[in-house]
């Protein structure tokens, strides 16, 4: 799953949040939030005035205890740069430019030119890449019969990739990740969309035209109280469920937030990596195991190294 086309504005409409350990070094970790589907097609540049923000709870009480923000430039001629903001305590909660600039100045890669900018044991790179999602629409639309076709195959999206030591995260053994976008409104930013688990909002919210703007400017701490009945009539209507079976269900997607265990390198449902195959997970537990295998073939250009994410098509 993903949370492609799910926020009317290309800039801040959120496509994907990955969590993994660094290949061959557990010690750190890296965080990917996608944005700007089928890019530059809707929109050539960040949005200057959004901040993109990775919000991070450290003691399972579903508020961030730490955060990183992105903030951009104006572009101009062609070029923007990025701004590295980390906040911490009280402060991680709030939104935009708070916290300590850890990072200024990082160029950002609108070809495939890959330029990352290090400081104080992170790194940081923003720039156009591949769309790794592996979207295989027809199967999806048809009971999760697969049929091995990526309507993503040639697709871009705009990617901030962020390396850090797992030092930053205290000693919990393991957090919740969630990320959000956030966009002036009336001079004031507000969130627009957010993401946690893969798909939460097209999913269980898609063609809600009221719901779905509710469900992506909530708050995790929300979320069970406000949106768990939409959730379960979801897994009772399409596929099935029973009550019990819903609710039980429903509860492993909301609170909206990505769980992730600091150097561990199993994957999704721990953190995400770039190429888990999340819709074919969640088709097999969804039909309980009657869809057929996954015939994804994954993004096959990725980079061994930092940012991973392929180059550009």
């Amino acid at each position: 799953m993903s949370d492609h086309l799910d926020s009317p504005d290309p800039q801040t409409d959120i496509c994907d949040l990955y969590v993994f350990a660094k290949p061959g070094e557990p010690g750190k970790t890296i965080l990917v939030l996608d944005i700007n589907p089928e890019a530059p097609k809707h929109a050539a540049a960040f949005d200057p005035h959004a901040s993109y923000e990775w919000k991070i709870d450290t003691d399972g009480d579903l508020f961030a205890d730490l955060a990183y923000h992105v903030l951009f430039s104006e572009p101009a001629d062609g070029q923007q740069t990025a701004t590295l903001y980390r906040a911490a305590g009280p402060a991680a909660e709030q939104n935009g430019a708070v916290g300590q600039v850890l990072i200024a100045g990082s160029q950002v890669c609108f070809d495939e030119k890959v330029q990352a900018t290090e400081a104080g044991g992170l790194r940081l790179y923003a720039g156009m890449r591949s769309d790794p999602f592996f979207f295989d629409l027809e199967g999806y639309l048809h009971n999760f019969q697969w049929t091995g076709q990526n309507v993503n195959a040639t697709n871009n999206v705009f990617s901030i990739v962020l390396e850090l030591p797992n030092s930053e995260f205290g000693d919990s053994p393991r957090i919740g990740v969630w990320a959000r976008t956030m966009a002036p409104i009336h001079g004031e930013l507000h969130q627009v969309d957010q993401v946690g688990h893969p798909g939460t909002s097209p999913v269980f919210f898609g063609g809600q035209e009221q719901l779905q703007p509710l469900f992506n400017g909530s708050h995790p701490s929300r979320q069970v109280d406000r949106f768990l009945e939409r959730v379960m009539s979801v897994f009772t209507e399409r596929f099935g469920f029973s009550p019990q079976e819903a609710r039980a269900e429903a509860l492993q997607w909301l609170p909206d937030l990505l769980p992730f265990e600091p150097g561990c390198a199993e994957t999704y449902p721990n953190g995400r990596w770039i190429n888990d195959d999340t819709l074919a997970v969640g088709g097999s537990t969804w039909t309980r195991g009657k869809c057929g295998p996954s015939l994804s073939k994954g993004n096959t250009n990725l980079l061994p190294g930092f940012p991973y994410l392929g180059n550009p098509h």
